[in-house]
């Protein structure tokens, strides 16, 4: 059963919030890159370049990150095509490292493994749109759109367009 906890008006809202902290935080926006965790986290990212961008009036670097090679809680059976695109140099970057959920936190370390063998950043930054809490890993997040506590039986789904056909964010609860 699908409960909407997030519409696209309160999303958006979340991210625009996300967005602002990362200016203030940064105290501005100089030497800030953005990395996206395929995949969704590719959408969020994107979605924090524009609304800089509108801030700021300047587009910042943006780059998508493909985590599957570095990731631990998955076998990997059958050769996988790396879709990493980060077209600019990281070393002394301050890099916010953007994703959809944050709950175990291995897609975060993995997503971090794979930024610090492309070079060293200034420092690695998390924004999560949904943080849901069961760490397996000490990963915090710096930048949190919502905190969804949940049951390990419930899923959290974010829908984002233009990969979904809407914007929402829901929770699943699995039969038991």
């Amino acid at each position: 059963m699908d409960t909407k906890i997030i519409d696209e008006i309160a999303m958006e809202r979340a991210i625009s919030r996300m967005t602002y902290e990362i200016i203030e935080k940064n105290k501005g926006i100089e030497n800030v890159v953005l990395i996206g965790i395929l995949t969704r986290g590719k959408y969020i990212a994107e979605k924090i370049q524009a609304k800089i961008n509108q801030i700021e009036n300047i587009t910042i670097p943006i780059g998508f990150l493909d985590i599957y090679n570095y990731r631990d809680d998955i076998e990997k059976n059958h050769l996988h095509d790396d879709e990493t695109e980060i077209g600019f140099d990281i070393v002394n970057k301050k890099v916010v490292l953007v994703d959809d959920v944050l709950f175990t936190g291995r897609s975060c370390r993995a997503g971090i493994d794979a930024i610090m063998e492309k070079g060293r950043p200034l420092n690695i930054q998390l924004a999560v749109l949904v943080d849901r809490g069961h760490r397996e890993i000490p990963i915090r997040a710096d930048y949190v759109g919502k905190n969804l506590p949940t049951s390990k039986t419930e899923t959290v789904k974010v829908s984002i367009k233009p990969y979904d056909s809407k914007n929402e964010i829901s929770i699943i609860k699995k039969e038991i």
